[in-house]
């Protein structure tokens, strides 16, 4: 159950009991796809040096993000998404390896209006290729975000040429959608960037649907 506590932060969620208990049943799963599949935990820092994704998020995100000084006066943020700390990883370390393979499972934050299945800490969980040495990786990737929104939900659509909100994208991007969560239907977004593809899975939402 959420528990309702008046003096928390808007759009953020206490969570017990049993739907703790489903949240985590349906991550072990999620986990052992991606495992099966080769690939491997990520763990990544909730706060972030807000340059990260100046030329990386749209403006929608930009202007959601969590952002702040510290102490010595830089401009830090509250991670919005995932992806871009994944690429500045592939410069730095992965540059010379093929077919890196991540999975994460993160909060990320974005000040938007709080509504069901739409929440300003949110959780997302992601699968990461760094320099795929095939272009069947996409295919496969999509296969693997199928597979994983069929483990709450059998009818959902599968758009492959969608226009995605974040600039590093180098083609149209993927998505998956529930029409019955409504507004709130898309439930997985990914896409080809300069270092590789992958996908993150909007939690919350996938947990909402039957």
């Amino acid at each position: 159950m959420e528990l309702k506590i008046d003096a928390l932060a808007r759009g953020v969620r206490i969570i017990s009991g049993e739907e703790s208990n489903k949240r985590r049943s349906l991550l072990n799963k999620l986990i052992r796809i991606s495992e099966l599949n080769g690939f491997n935990e990520i763990i990544l820092p909730s706060i972030e040096p807000s340059s990260i994704y100046v030329n990386k998020a749209g403006k929608e995100i930009l202007s959601q993000m969590y952002e702040f000084k510290d102490k010595k006066g830089r401009s830090i943020c509250l991670r919005p998404e995932a992806t871009a700390t994944i690429q500045l990883l592939a410069d730095k370390h992965f540059r010379r390896n093929k077919d890196v393979r991540l999975w994460y499972f993160e909060p990320c934050w974005r000040y938007e209006k709080p509504q069901e299945g739409r929440y300003r800490e949110f959780f997302q969980f992601g699968l990461e290729v760094i320099n795929p040495s095939s272009d069947g990786v996409k295919q496969e990737l999509i296969a693997l975000a199928e597979s994983m929104a069929s483990l709450k939900t059998q009818e959902f659509d599968t758009c492959i040429s969608a226009k995605r909100g974040l600039n590093y994208y180098t083609e149209d991007g993927f998505e998956i959608r529930v029409p019955q969560l409504g507004a709130q239907k898309q439930v997985v977004g990914g896409g080809r960037y300069q270092q590789g593809i992958g996908f993150a899975i909007g939690f919350d939402r996938l947990m909402l649907c039957k």
